[in-house]
């Protein structure tokens, strides 16, 4: 008998003739943190939907305490004491931290009414026993990720549950907020919960998780403790094969010294940021990195010309601009890619063609009418650049995984003729293999086309693996410009902390 809580054995799944699960086996003990790790389409989301009772597996059985549990529902998972925590946190934005903690009592006491005095009081114990400080009057809209996140944990404890799986829970945190995600879930294992943490961010899972299981393809392909990885087999067993990349450098041409692609100089964001002095120059990439709230992205939201009321100077290519609306930036060359590309970057249901033209209809229109022998020459052009995986580019871009959505984004800007180029996050959510991809593509646009590039992320690695030089901002100010070649990843970890 197995010693485990939960157990898969030899599952099947298939969708349409296509397996998405062969042979999967995968035990939960109690108390454990467990990593599931695996590129995007790998099987990892198949996975928690059959042993949360969403999906019903075509071959093989799940067992519960050793016991086969068949037509497992999600209702009959949660009272087996198991819950999912998903990427969106599936909470209501339009109610109360207090109404969504307190919903589910309600409604398995079937009552009628709301009593708020009591509604109170068990958001109030719920949040105690997570041990944390939330406003319970707060609307969940208006929280962020981090925010949400706790509550969806508290909500998850609330239920006498036995294993919470986490479904990607550090995609869109900073480090610091990761820190204290990483706190509560080692609190939760010592009441005797399992963990599944479900990633494919391998510092974070050889820093949290005591066993690993790999699956790649559908299939179980490496597992075992934690100590038995490292980065470097997590990631051949993730993708088949070694992924091996030099630091960027970026050498200036002989002569005088280029003039900046992108300058700034006593750039001042009123309440956020204030007398940003920068320069960038054709080839460049520099790397911007800081707590949240130290000003970087109302740094790229100006430039974006999305904040007109700044003051200080903007220059391309040694000309001043002025920055009043997002289409004077991208008249003048600026392309700005956001950090939420699901909401603020792509039109979901729309097809990756439309999502790629979005930006050039205007240069595309001849006397009204949309030159299309054109648009299909440059939709075409730019999936085979962006080596974007679909056979067709009328694919509605949320059928694509997170790689392929950031590429179309990308390939939007590319078709403006942009020679700045803002990346707020540029692989967040996105699998190890398209992680390497979309940084080689980075790198080939500043290198051979030109482009200033600034990169800002909260990824250490990501900086110090892909830029000439690495500034880092506090309370709206640049601290300090580090050349990457001088740092290692502790040393701007290190710095980074200081400013908490």
């Amino acid at each position: 008998m197995s010693d485990g809580f939960i157990e898969l054995r030899n599952i099947r799944k298939v969708f349409s003739g296509v397996v998405a699960l062969d042979a999967m086996s995968l035990v939960i003990k109690p108390g454990e943190i467990h990593c599931l790790a695996g590129e995007n389409g790998s099987g990892k989301s198949t996975v928690i939907k059959i042993m949360s009772g969403v999906y019903q597996p075509d071959g093989g059985e799940m067992l519960i305490d050793g016991k086969p549990v068949p037509g497992m529902t999600p209702i009959g998972a949660i009272a087996h004491g198991v819950q999912v925590i998903y990427q969106d946190f599936s909470l209501f934005g339009n109610l109360t931290v207090a109404e969504n903690l307190a919903m589910n009592v309600h409604l398995g006491e079937k009552r009628r009414l709301m009593n708020w005095r009591r509604t109170r009081a068990i958001a109030r114990e719920a949040v105690d026993r997570l041990g944390v400080e939330l406003d319970l009057d707060a609307e969940v809209a208006s929280l962020p990720t981090a925010g949400k996140q706790l509550v969806a944990i508290a909500r998850a404890l609330m239920s006498d549950a036995r294993l919470i799986i986490m479904d990607e829970p550090t995609t869109a945190l900073t480090r610091k907020e990761v820190e204290t995600l990483f706190r509560i879930v080692r609190d939760i294992q010592a009441r005797g919960i399992a963990i599944l943490f479900v990633s494919h961010k391998m510092r974070e899972m050889l820093e949290i998780s005591e066993r690993i299981t790999v699956i790649r393809n559908g299939r179980k392909v490496a597992e075992g403790p934690t100590g038995d990885f490292d980065e470097a087999s997590i990631t051949r067993h993730m993708t088949g094969s070694d992924i091996l990349s030099e630091p960027y450098v970026w050498t200036p041409p002989p002569g005088p010294p280029p003039v900046p692609r992108l300058e700034i100089r006593g750039l001042t964001v009123p309440g956020k940021c204030e007398r940003l002095s920068l320069a960038i120059r054709p080839g460049e990439i520099v790397g911007l990195s800081g707590l949240l709230g130290s000003g970087r992205t109302d740094l790229a939201l100006a430039l974006f010309g999305m904040v007109p009321r700044y003051e200080g100077e903007i220059l391309i290519d040694g000309a001043p601009v002025r920055m009043r609306s997002t289409q004077e930036a991208i008249d003048a060359g600026i392309a700005y890619v956001p950090e939420d590309r699901l909401t603020e970057g792509l039109f979901l249901p729309q097809s990756i063609k439309r999502n790629m033209l979005a930006t050039s209809y205007e240069r595309l229109a001849r006397k009204l009418v949309i030159d299309r022998d054109r648009a299909e020459e440059m939709t075409q052009g730019m999936v085979r650049a962006m080596q974007i995986a679909t056979p067709t580019a009328e694919k509605p871009v949320m059928q694509l995984s997170g790689g392929n959505q950031q590429r179309v984004v990308l390939a939007r800007w590319l078709l403006t003729d942009a020679r700045v180029l803002i990346l707020n996050g540029p692989t967040v959510g996105v699998d190890v293999g398209s992680k390497a991809e979309i940084h080689a593509k980075i790198r080939e646009l500043a290198q051979h086309h030109g482009l200033a590039v600034l990169m800002i992320s909260d990824d250490v690695p990501e900086l110090v693996q892909n830029c000439n030089r690495i500034v880092l901002m506090h309370r709206g100010r640049f601290i300090e410009d580090l050349p990457a070649a001088d740092v290692t990843e502790e040393t701007v970890s290190d710095r980074l902390k200081t400013f908490t």
